[in-house]
């Protein structure tokens, strides 16, 4: 029996990255070794819900919200330590992540960069401050509600998440030149 045509569909910003993007970080920084060029390793999907300690059925609508969003089932972190003035205990849960690899994190990625930062209110465009000095980057969204996935009327309260793009760079700057040229819209000025 044939397997559907969609299973054999490579993704869009994969077939990108593969005919446009290397080349052009290879001619950019001219890497000796076609294996030294910077691409994008992970996604980490994080939803850190604080009030979750008073409340642990609000944990139940964010691990099934971010399963929406990512397509895949999320893990629900947990407190290492415990710390009083936070009234936290620990082992108690406080949040839900995600860890998108290969083709799962080209199509989320395509989606977030098409799709979700248009749809942010008075969007123009994301920072380049937020590398963490070896070329991953991290980027904060005060609504989760900006993902298509998700029914305004289904969703409980509004949460934070944040999205963090794990590359193989060595550096801030070629972080920032492949996710420019992957299509990421940083801010100009």
């Amino acid at each position: 029996m044939r397997e559907p045509a969609e299973r054999n569909m490579t993704p869009r910003l994969k077939e990108k990255y593969q005919n446009e993007v290397r080349p052009a970080l290879q001619k950019e920084f001219s890497y000796s070794s076609p294996m030294a060029i910077p691409k994008i390793g992970l996604i980490k999907l994080n939803i850190g819900m604080g009030e979750a300690v008073q409340n642990a059925r609000l944990m139940d609508g964010a691990v099934k919200e971010l399963a929406q969003i990512s397509g895949q089932k999320p893990v629900i972190t947990k407190a290492k330590k415990s710390i009083a003035a936070f009234k936290l205990r620990e082992g108690v849960p406080i949040g839900v992540t995600v860890t998108l690899r290969g083709d799962r994190m080209y199509e989320f990625l395509d989606r977030l960069i098409g799709i979700v930062l248009p749809r942010v209110r008075d969007f123009r465009g994301i920072p380049t401050k937020s590398f963490d000095g070896r070329g991953n980057y991290t980027l904060g969204l005060r609504e989760h509600l900006v993902f298509p996935e998700l029914e305004y009327s289904k969703v409980e309260n509004v949460k934070g998440m944040n999205v963090t793009l794990v590359t193989t760079a060595r550096a801030d700057q070629e972080g920032l030149s492949l996710l420019r040229l992957m299509g990421m819209p940083f801010r100009t000025s």
